[in-house]
């Protein structure tokens, strides 16, 4: 029985033979769609249906799929390089399909990287798994009845978040569906490392993208009555006294080659107030404890190494915010960077007072150890608004660097203990309630060296990233939707 209609975006027709060889006399295959977004080729001579669209990715094309598809399913593939199915995965799609009533399907799969073979695993795609990136992988396998449905409910056109809306729009009907086993081969061509790819959300050439972007992940926080309107909780700034205004924390471990440049860095910042500089550092091995103690003559400085082992970053900070000595506002410095200039502390605790604020995030310039800007260069998050920040905060991968927080509340809301991700959770957190603040000039520069742990992942470990992320954002989801 025919239950699947495929649908294949096209260039040219030496570019989808090799997809068309492999799809046209699969039993389970109907009718197979050629999405063709130029008239520079001609493949009306194949024999296939042509549907003509704009680009992939937009809502009247998702509209036509919708309109034309009669089958049980719609496989929709997203990649222009060539797809081997696995043997009988079309049958473990169906029959997967059937079994789950899910809305959409998705597996894990090989893929061909210059010419050699890996595995590709994905990850359950959790309710707060917002962002527009999740890597559902190239094969998009829909249930023809909820695509029909979705796109019914969808009042909005977007030029490029159609695709974006449609699984966000199935989502609300019926479950994606994470099969996790390996079911066909895409050849990859984004070769770059998983820290590259970090930053596309924030590349100013995108920018039209991920206003659209936004705009359908707020459509779909009204729908799931999760979003919230631009009204925050007060804050008092002067509730308690202080015996410093602010505390630089820097968390640290086995950072012998950066924690002095760091170190350096705080202790040279010039304010009109008093503030100190706390190093927490996690049983270093290195020379790390003997580089930081050659600074301890200097009164502004509190070093740490806390007894417990069981720490991580989270807990580190948790440690800092707990100490007597901690500042009103607790101000972020990793151990691998270092403070724009001298200024930057006060231009940041300026911002707390100047927008009322609870937590405030800086802007930061991507650089190599010698400091030289490398791209995507000034990291500054422009996407961020007053009114809506809080809510496209569930959909991006970060909020910026460096953080700061008003220890008072920090101290009520915690980090979590975790060397991944704590910082975003609090963001959300925060943001749940207060308003953020920005500083739009650059304040702070994130170093990247062969030694750095967010360079480049394996996939197995950015997995774990941004499956540990989509739980915050479940979490926080899931808290909003009370807040009705």
């Amino acid at each position: 029985m025919k239950r699947i209609d495929c649908f294949l975006p096209a260039a040219s027709y030496e570019q989808i033979a090799g997809t068309l060889a492999n799809l046209e006399n699969l039993e389970l295959v109907n009718k197979i769609y050629l999405l063709v977004s130029d008239g520079k080729h001609n493949l009306d001579s194949t024999g296939y249906e042509i549907i003509r669209i704009d680009n992939l990715n937009s809502s009247a094309t998702i509209q036509k799929i919708a309109a034309v598809v009669a089958t049980d399913f719609a496989l929709i593939y997203t990649k222009y390089t060539q797809l081997e199915p696995g043997y009988l995965s079309l049958e473990r799609f169906v029959q997967l399909a059937d079994d789950t009533r899910a809305g959409m399907l998705y597996s894990d799969h090989f893929q061909i990287i210059e010419g050699k073979r890996r595995k590709m695993p994905l990850i359950e795609c959790q309710e707060g798994a917002l962002r527009d990136d999740f890597n559902f992988g190239s094969v998009l396998f829909y249930n023809a009845l909820y695509l029909k449905k979705a796109v019914s409910m969808s009042f909005t056109e977007y030029a490029y978040a159609g695709l974006y809306s449609l699984r966000l729009a199935v989502s609300r009907i019926a479950p994606l569906v994470h099969i996790n086993e390996y079911l066909y081969t895409e050849i990859e061509t984004d070769t770059r490392k998983s820290g590259e790819k970090l930053f596309d959300y924030v590349d100013p050439k995108n920018r039209e993208v991920q206003i659209d972007m936004e705009k359908a992940c707020t459509e779909h926080l009204k729908a799931v009555g999760a979003y919230l309107p631009p009204v925050f909780t007060p804050v008092n700034l002067d509730e308690r006294k202080f015996e410093f205004e602010a505390t630089v924390m820097i968390p640290v471990f086995n950072r012998e080659r950066t924690i002095e440049d760091a170190v350096k860095s705080a202790l040279s910042q010039k304010t009109s107030f008093k503030y100190n500089v706390i190093v927490v550092n996690h049983h270093s091995t290195d020379n790390t404890v003997s580089i930081v103690e050659k600074y301890t003559g200097d009164s502004k400085l509190i070093f740490i190494t806390p007894p417990r082992r069981d720490l991580f970053v989270g807990g580190l900070w948790n440690t800092a915010l707990h100490h007597p000595k901690c500042g009103k506002f607790l101000v972020q410095l990793d151990s691998d960077d270092m403070y724009s200039g001298p200024d930057s502390l006060e231009t940041i605790v300026k911002a707390f007072y100047e927008q009322q604020c609870a937590m405030v995030v800086g802007t930061y310039r991507m650089t190599d150890f010698e400091l030289n800007t490398i791209p995507p260069g000034v990291i500054d998050h422009r996407e961020w608004t007053p009114e809506n920040g809080r809510n496209n905060a569930l959909r991006i991968n970060g909020l910026g660097a460096p953080r700061a927080f008003y220890t008072p509340i920090l101290r009520t809301l915690l980090l979590p203990n975790t060397n991944y991700g704590e910082d975003y959770g609090l963001g959300l957190r925060f943001s749940r309630n207060y308003q953020i603040g920005r500083i739009y000039d650059v304040v702070y520069n994130c170093r990247r060296w062969e030694g750095n742990s967010d360079a480049a992942l394996e996939p197995e470990k950015n997995n774990a990233n941004n499956l540990y992320k989509d739980r915050l954002r479940t979490w926080e989801l899931q808290a909003r939707k009370q807040l009705r």
